[in-house]
């Protein structure tokens, strides 16, 4: 079990974590776990990615480049580096900002989250799975998709979001939470990184991995990690919302890792 007690506690600040949504959601996805990680003695800082459905910035257009200066500008008024998590299509977010700015991200969590080589798109990674794994299904919720008449934004259907998303979550919050999905600009979805390894790979990388995942299946979790190697792992039984459907658990499987990183390392961030 996890202690709320640390030796250090009274003098030293309690460090930072950035908790990045994924598509169709908000910051309002963590609700449930920041108090976990409030009592372990971490600041919680959420954000609304511009240009989607719960921020103030949604007439901006939703773009991997405004997604990354928001965060990088969140970071900018931190007093120390913070770890970074990026739950499902937020992890795209999470290493562009660490391609951004990696002198301020002590560390990189990809929570069920897309941790992808720089050029691929998850339907890169998917097509390659399909590949590998003839006859297996990672559509996920693709088919349940609605589109608008432009084919410029989704949404996902409630009793899709409980199926796939939320359905080891408790009943209530699960229907609360589907409800609350917003449609989603394809721009802020369809993203792609663009990183380089000297940069990008000086930050220490946590990848949870969840084994119920009905979303991003655990192969394509698995061929994640098969293609950026060198993150430490954690398994969960559990599906895409580990953060609602088991939050004690989750926060008692990272908090050790995410602990044993120190807060200030040496970077060099010269262009390659």
């Amino acid at each position: 079990m996890l202690s709320n007690h640390r030796p250090d506690c009274a003098t030293a600040p309690k460090p930072h974590i950035v908790l990045i949504h994924g598509a169709w959601q908000g910051s309002w996805v963590f609700s449930n776990w920041a108090p976990f990680l409030e009592r372990q003695q971490w600041q919680v800082h959420t954000v609304d990615l511009p240009g989607n459905g719960h921020s103030t910035d949604h007439l901006r257009p939703a773009t991997l480049q405004g997604y990354t200066d928001h965060v990088v500008a969140l970071l900018e008024t931190l007093d120390a580096p913070a770890a970074i998590v990026g739950h499902s299509g937020g992890g795209i977010t999470a290493t562009q900002v660490a391609e951004a700015a990696p002198e301020r991200v002590r560390a990189l969590v990809y929570l069920a989250g897309m941790m992808l080589p720089s050029s691929m798109s998850f339907r890169d990674l998917v097509r390659d799975a399909e590949q590998a794994t003839p006859g297996c299904d990672f559509s996920g919720i693709g088919p349940h998709l609605i589109w608008n008449e432009t084919r410029t934004r989704t949404c996902v259907p409630a009793d899709a979001a409980m199926a796939l998303f939320l359905q080891d979550c408790d009943q209530d919050a699960a229907r609360a939470a589907a409800g609350r999905l917003t449609p989603q600009p394809e721009t802020g979805r369809a993203m792609h990184n663009q990183f380089s390894a000297p940069r990008h790979g000086q930050v220490p990388r946590i990848y949870v991995e969840c084994t119920q995942d009905r979303s991003i299946a655990l192969p394509l979790q698995r061929r994640m990690q098969e293609l950026s190697p060198g993150a430490s792992s954690v398994t969960l039984d559990c599906g895409h919302v580990p953060q609602l459907a088991c939050p004690a658990l989750l926060t008692e499987r990272l908090m050790p890792l995410l602990n044993a990183i120190p807060l200030h390392r040496s970077f060099s961030t010269a262009p390659t």
